[in-house]
């Protein structure tokens, strides 16, 4: 017996087919009450029953229900080979298109085969749901599968085989076409083009593609460091060596503020590392981002110097003495030939930022997490933007080298200016520690290297818990 679910009994309008016509003693319902036959056959899920008052009807079906929320009747027949059998006949939950007949009306509502379908009608007259006014013949105009040719074995198959192949020539295409436009929007050095650049984030204000130039000579060639916000790329430019800091696009804001603590116009210095310009491109398939363009010290950060090198007492006094004067020059807030050069805290000085020159001096880099400092002196209009909340202020650095009043959030918050620059000292202090641990002179006899609070000279990479 072929099973019907409940969800085809409230489809819209099923056809009928006949049964005799019902000529009973209770036929009259009460106003407002719609009365109905009722059958399901054997197998069939989901039982109409609620939705009327079932009568007694004496021995056998069909029986007869009373509807309790419609007006309306409902009949479902299969016809199978020419011959008509009824599924289910009953009330409707509630009055729909097609109530309104006074009679049931065939119409074809699935066709599970080639030679079965069903029809149902819905109809608004008591015991309008015993017969049915006609079936049309398996075959003939109306009924499914009687419009057009009949599918050919496995036509169905190869047609959707020659569809997804064109599908797929045309995503191909596409993605030609947004390469090519992509090429001339955003050249990329290193890689294959990547694909269409998404859109900035929407406080990174404006837009920052339309101000950066295009540096078709600048070369990506290896990663040197990770970061949270950046990847440090070698590379060169115009033939010179040259470190890239590369932003991706979500986090053009600290782009932004990166790049203009970096443009301050005072601050020049042999001890901070210098920013030759700013650009925009991406190594390989990467979408097209923000760069800074930076001079690069082959000889790398004073971490990984210190893990390779020992340095007898005057090599290290120099890169000791060169890190206070670089820092010194960053907290300093001065005016040196009609420029303005305000106090800066640096917030992440660590032995990883930190950079060793050819004369083996050491210059200060990454100012992404600097903050300019309040002064005597009132800022100009373009200096970068000052933190907001005391979050913004201790919420920063790599945590091994923060100092304790940082970690335990204690910081003075009522002089923030004066309290940032001494964990900066703080963090300075530690990285001496670094540089005389790895310095003979200070020990006599058999050398050994020193533990410092990172580990063996603090050298490696950032956790998830640094900033």
């Amino acid at each position: 017996m072929f099973c019907l679910s409940l969800a085809a009994v409230f489809a819209p309008a099923f056809t009928l087919i006949s049964n005799p016509p019902l000529s009973l003693p209770w036929a009259a319902a009460p106003p407002g009450r719609r009365t109905c036959v009722f059958f399901e056959a054997p197998g069939v899920r989901g039982s109409t029953k609620d939705l009327g008052k079932l009568l007694d009807a004496g021995p056998g079906p069909p029986r007869v229900i009373r509807c309790l929320y419609s007006r309306c009747c409902f009949g479902i027949w299969n016809l199978t080979q020419d011959q008509a059998q009824v599924e289910m006949q009953g009330c409707r939950d509630s009055d729909e298109p097609g109530c309104e007949s006074p009679h049931c009306d065939p119409s074809p509502r699935a066709h599970p085969s080639p030679s079965f379908t069903l029809f149902t009608c819905s109809c608004g007259t008591d015991f309008c749901n015993a017969n049915y006014s006609h079936l049309p013949r398996l075959g003939s105009p109306g009924t499914p599968g009687s419009q057009g040719p009949k599918a050919i074995p496995g036509e169905s198959i190869w047609t959707a085989l020659v569809l997804l192949g064109l599908l797929l020539l045309l995503l191909l295409l596409s993605n030609i076409i947004l390469a090519l436009l992509q090429r001339k929007a955003c050249p990329v050095h290193g890689g294959p083009e990547p694909g269409p650049e998404p859109e900035p984030e929407p406080h990174s204000g404006r837009d920052w593609s339309a101000e950066l130039p295009e540096l078709p000579e600048l070369c990506f060639s290896q990663v040197i460091r990770e970061g949270g916000h950046a990847v440090v790329w070698a590379g060169r430019l115009q033939g010179k060596l040259v470190a890239i800091k590369a932003f991706p696009l979500r986090a053009v804001a600290q782009f932004q503020a990166e790049r203009a603590l970096y443009g301050l116009p005072g601050l020049r210095h042999d001890h901070i590392v210098r920013l030759i310009t700013a650009s925009r491109g991406s190594p390989g398939p990467l979408p097209c981002g923000p760069l800074l363009v930076l001079e690069l010290h082959p000889k790398g950060s004073l971490c990984h110097y210190l893990a390779q090198h020992t340095s007898d007492w005057g090599s290290s006094l120099r890169m000791a003495l060169s890190l206070a004067q670089g820092l010194a020059f960053l907290h300093e807030e001065r005016w040196q030939d009609g420029q303005y050069k305000p106090g800066i805290a640096h917030r992440d000085l660590s032995s990883q930022n930190v950079l060793i020159r050819d004369d083996g001096s050491c210059a200060i880099g990454d100012l992404g997490l600097a903050l300019v400092l309040p002064g005597l002196a009132q800022p100009p209009t373009w200096a970068p933007t000052q933190p907001r909340g005391p979050a913004a202020i201790m919420e920063a650095g790599t945590q091994r080298y923060m100092a304790p009043e940082l970690l335990d959030k204690t910081l003075d918050l009522q002089d923030w200016g004066t309290a940032l620059r001494r964990a900066d000292v703080y963090s300075l202090a530690l990285l001496l520690w670094e540089i005389m641990s790895r310095c003979p002179d200070l020990r006599p006899g058999p050398w050994r290297p020193e533990r410092t609070p990172g580990g063996l000279l603090g050298c490696r990479p950032r956790s998830t818990a640094d900033s």
